[in-house]
């Protein structure tokens, strides 16, 4: 056992957060957390990590076990040093014998000293052995994968946004390969293609992970049971989320049914008690049956207890039937351009998710659309638009010494005080929780507050940059039921996959500048890139073949024409002996081009990294290839030209 729970009860001021929780987390182990917002996972987290400590039970801890925990508080993290060295900080032994060699190195060039020869030698050795002179090299790959550019490497920390950084500290944290690695919402400040390099590294990690997430794709992908915070206890189930939801089901079930049959069996002892209580011959065995029945740890009704937002987006006026037309827009950030001559059109009705890598541009794209960017080109309003922007730095802006009520009234809603406390009673803030100050809130609350504002709004077109960060599943839900009955038009960034699916109509990539429009749902749209994907390895392949047969078709005549105009028959020989060499080496050209593909894409999977033995091999495989290619080749080559001067 790595770490865990021995009938630890923890406590926040009079409120209790877990009640006599066990829970042992084994090597190996890949464990979703889940609750609803405000149950105290984060807070679990910390218990396990010691900066808490229980108020009943124990947390328990083995010596030789390191942990990793990522959280949301490190936002505010802030160095002047590069990505790259800061990154570089997980290998901080290493980093440390470099230092000394270094020293020593320069020493020993002074003057010849045994032991620190001897000191020198033990340090190279032990380099050696934590594999100290790729670090740099890893380094780069795991920040390469959480969606770092070379040219990203050498510059401060301090000059990216909080999610970057955080970005930078995932990486510190993988690279140290803790025994147990601790996440809390770390793919809040991912895009697609880094959650989806997450998910391949972590597959592969040889400790245990905990993960504190509301993407059920992600939950799905990656964990191998879920630890569920729910009416102060956790409850543990053996497999991914999907699982979860369906044990789940089965349990209420089970509980509701025996909760029924324990309540038939309570009243037919009322009955006999009511019975014959007052008869002399049955009133000793009604009273037996009386203290049996006040004995009985009466079950409780499977009814879900959890906080319901009441999302009800209202439209004021129905638009016409563009909602917003964009014509040649140019964007670029310096020598980045973002946007080059890209145009498309948002009609009523539309319901379009706004994907893809992380500096493509999608938030930029939706300030443009809203009004609050500038750009070349033109960017037209439908008739009747009344719009509402929802983005992620709302949260930031939120005003920190205001409390909930006065934050809406700043909206310019023009509502009346009751009718916002009804709104936020709508998102769970209710009696004097509306007097609460913006700055205590927890992050999902920061969130719901962002979200009431957008609804007062009335709009009949919605922006929405990253709606579900920082809401619980259940709220994810909602939202996405919500907006899927709203009767207006919206666009949406998020890298929330199953939201996304649940919500979107169309589809908006940005691919070398231009908006690329897909017709359909995420599924449709996943289901669409594969098969252009083994469509293109189709083509290749083709392509490959045609050319073989074109190389062959052209050496044959050649090789007829020879034959029909030499009677020499040791040339003959000759040339047959040839063509079969040649045939020979195409063959084996195309194999260790296969190969090399193969050694390319394994060296270029960040699993491969996490064993030195399987690197090692991946590596020298890689080489030997590359050293028989070129030889091959070269022969290859060589009996073309000789081929060729036999068939003229």
């Amino acid at each position: 056992m790595l770490a865990g729970f021995q009938d630890m009860t923890f406590e926040f001021g009079a409120r209790a957060i877990v009640e006599e929780a066990t829970w042992h987390i084994h090597p190996g182990e890949r464990i979703g957390l889940i609750g609803y917002n405000g149950t105290g996972k984060s807070t679990l987290l910390k218990l396990l990590s010691g900066e808490y400590l229980p108020s009943k039970g124990t947390v328990e801890r083995s010596r030789t076990t390191s942990i990793g925990y990522l959280h949301q508080d490190l936002l505010s993290f802030d160095t002047d040093e590069s990505i790259l060295k800061v990154a570089m900080g997980a290998f901080e032994r290493v980093l440390q014998i470099q230092r000394e060699i270094e020293i020593l190195g320069l020493e020993l060039e002074k003057n010849d000293d045994e032991k620190k020869l001897i000191l020198y030698t033990d340090l190279l050795a032990e380099m050696d052995v934590l594999d100290g002179y790729n670090i740099d090299h890893k380094t780069e790959d795991v920040l390469h994968g959480l969606g770092f550019s070379q040219a990203d490497m050498q510059r401060p920390c301090k000059e990216f946004s909080g999610g970057w950084r955080m970005r930078v500290l995932l990486a510190k944290m993988i690279l140290m390969q803790p025994d147990l690695l601790m996440l809390d919402e770390p793919t809040n400040h991912l895009d697609l293609p880094s959650i989806e390099w997450l998910e391949k590294y972590l597959i592969h990690y040889q400790g245990a992970v905990v993960i504190v997430s509301h993407d059920k794709f992600f939950l799905d992908r990656m964990v191998n049971k879920i630890v569920e915070l729910y009416q102060r206890k956790l409850h543990i189930y053996s497999g991914n989320y999907t699982f979860y939801e369906k044990e789940k089901q089965v349990r209420l079930e089970l509980q509701q049914r025996a909760y029924e049959n324990q309540q038939d069996f309570i009243r037919q002892q009322e009955r006999f008690i009511e019975r014959f209580k007052a008869k002399a011959s049955k009133a000793a065995q009604a009273q037996s049956v009386q203290k049996r029945l006040d004995k009985i740890d009466r079950l409780e009704e499977a009814s879900i207890e959890r906080p319901n937002i009441r999302i009800n987006f209202s439209v004021d006026k129905v638009p016409g039937k563009i909602i917003c037309s964009l014509k040649d827009i140019y964007k670029r950030f310096g020598e980045n351009e973002i946007l080059h001559e890209a145009s498309a059109e948002i009609d009523r009705g539309d319901k379009i998710a706004l994907i893809g890598a992380n500096g493509k541009g999608k938030s930029t794209l939706l300030r443009i659309i809203a009004d609050s960017e500038g750009f070349e080109g033109e960017r037209n309003w439908g008739h009747n638009v009344d719009e509402s922007f929802y983005a992620q730095h709302q949260l930031e802006h939120l005003n920190l010494n205001n409390n909930i009520l006065e934050e809406l009234q700043m909206a310019g809603s023009k509502k009346t005080d009751m009718e916002l406390r009804t709104v936020l009673g709508c998102f769970l803030f209710s009696g004097d929780d509306v007097d609460k100050k913006i700055k205590v809130l927890s992050g999902g609350e920061k969130a719901r507050v962002a979200l009431a504002k957008t609804i007062i709004s009335k709009a009949n077109f919605l922006m929405l940059d990253e709606p579900t960060n920082h809401l619980d599943m259940h709220s994810v839900d909602l939202l996405a039921e919500a907006l899927d009955k709203y009767e207006g038009s919206l666009i949406i960034v998020s890298h929330d996959r199953y939201f996304i699916s649940k919500t979107a109509n169309k589809i908006w990539e940005i691919v070398d500048g231009k908006i690329v429009e897909f017709k359909g749902g995420y599924t449709e749209w996943v289901e669409w890139k594969e098969r252009l994907t083994k469509q293109q390895v189709s083509v290749n392949s083709s392509q490959l073949t045609v050319k073989t047969q074109q190389s062959t078709a052209n050496r044959q005549p050649s090789t007829e024409k020879k034959g029909q105009d030499t009677r020499n028959e040791g040339q003959e020989k000759q040339k047959k002996k040839l063509q079969r060499e040649f045939d020979e080496l195409e063959k084996k050209i195309a194999t260790l081009k296969e190969d090399k593909a193969k050694a390319e894409e394994a060296l270029a999977d960040p699993a491969v990294y996490s064993d030195k033995s399987t690197f090692q091999e991946a590596e020298k495989r890689y080489k030997e290839i590359n050293s028989q290619l070129p030889l091959i080749e070269s022969k290859y080559e060589e009996l073309f030209e000789q081929l060729m001067k036999l068939g003229a």
